[in-house]
């Protein structure tokens, strides 16, 4: 049996729809929002930096898994949509997505028979992944060779202690004869992550050594003439802009694929960004906001809020409470006055000082860390306006 019904959507109840507030009763809290005009400029800034950069951008979309988001972003000038699996490939062919990425080696069975069949059915499907082991390429030459349609692939280039992907240059180059010799697979360029890197040095090293094995491998042949090379997470594009775009990317296709840039953060990503080393191209706000009520005020010095594990995300650090919203409609803000000192499954734990003491029924908004694991945790989200006003919502499919 398939419930879709409005009391099955947490947050939202029946009357909630675009011109409601979230103050009038549409919504149940807590309840996770966008901001429209932050969206806005988060998607405007990455589509003028790729262009400035001679990039191409697929954006992750792992990080939001909304087919609404997914419109702004290829409305901005996005090429495709990065995901990082069969299903949300699936997802996102299902809303239109015709360019698509899968970050990964592909390997069970239901997910390369449905890319196979894709691209030999569609003339406008491409979707392209990853391979980085023999068995990784005999299984994607097997559904080549069904269908009739070579798959292409992407030799993913890695780093010792790192990711999925090869660890040297030796190992790219025989999976890339490999794919060259081998039936039902074409080889369409090389792929890289550079996320799980700690440095912008290292990060430096990583792609010469990228850019040497994509040399190499024009230089044997078993590149196209203008093959692809994907890199990028949301910590390091500046870096993609800097040692792949430009001048080397006149003779290859530079794909970006940096996702948690379209909401950003209150937390990780406020170090992480790449716009903190280039802040003259650019600057990312935070989208997402949590709101939630005090349901409790226990003890002096502690607020307990109705938002825990279930609907924030805690694996890169806690919510970060940022205002407060009277009984009376009074909003100011909290500063240094309180922070969440820990989760449970439906609360939080808001410990404050300096004669900061919201009481039962003052709703808090909260700011997150790390969007990735925010999405999936809400359905349906709405967007806001400046003055409050749903004017969307967004759907999610995780």
């Amino acid at each position: 049996m398939t419930i879709d019904a409005p009391w099955a959507t947490k947050g939202l109840w029946p009357g909630a729809a675009p011109g409601r507030s979230l103050f009038d009763g549409s919504v149940s809290f807590p309840i996770m929002v966008l901001r429209d005009a932050v969206l806005d400029r988060n998607v405007a800034a990455l589509a003028a930096f790729t262009a400035r950069h001679g990039l191409t951008f697929a954006p992750h979309g792992k990080t939001t898994m909304s087919p609404q988001l997914f419109a702004r972003q290829l409305a901005a000038g996005a090429w495709g949509m990065t995901v990082a699996m069969g299903h949300q490939a699936r997802v996102a062919r299902a809303f239109g997505v015709a360019r698509i990425l899968i970050a990964n080696e592909v390997l069970d069975p239901a997910s390369l028979a449905w890319i196979a069949d894709q691209n030999a059915g569609d003339d406008d499907a491409e979707i392209l992944f990853f391979v980085d082991s023999d068995e990784g390429v005999a299984a994607a030459a097997r559904e080549g060779v069904r269908t009739g349609v070579a798959l292409r692939v992407l030799v993913d280039i890695g780093f010792t202690g790192g990711r999925t992907g090869v660890r040297d240059a030796a190992e790219a180059e025989r999976i890339a004869d490999l794919v060259h010799t081998t039936d039902g697979v074409t080889l369409a360029g090389v792929s890289c992550y550079e996320g799980g890197l700690h440095a912008v040095e290292e990060v430096t090293d990583y792609f010469d050594g990228v850019k040497a094995i994509t040399a190499r491998l024009r230089a044997k042949g078993v590149l196209p003439q203008r093959p692809i090379v994907s890199a990028g997470g949301s910590a390091y594009f500046d870096r993609v802009g800097a040692e792949l775009g430009g001048d080397w990317a006149r003779d290859v296709q530079v794909v970006l694929r940096s996702g948690a840039y379209i909401s950003h953060d209150d937390g990780v990503y406020v170090g992480k960004t790449g716009f903190n080393r280039i802040p003259d191209e650019g600057r990312l706000d935070a989208a997402l906001e949590i709101w939630a009520h005090v349901v409790s005020a226990p003890e002096p010095g502690l607020a307990i809020v109705g938002m825990g594990k279930r609907d924030a995300p805690y694996d890169e650090g806690l919510p970060v409470p940022l205002r407060v919203r009277a009984a009376d409609g009074t909003v100011s803000a909290v500063g240094d006055r309180a922070h969440v000192s820990a989760l449970d499954d439906q609360h939080a734990y808001l410990r404050c000082e300096d004669g900061f003491a919201p009481r039962p029924g003052d709703l808090v908004c909260f700011g997150i860390s790390h969007p990735c694991t925010a999405f999936d945790k809400w359905r349906r989200i709405p967007v806001l306006d400046a003055e409050d006003r749903v004017v969307d919502i967004v759907d999610t499919y995780f």
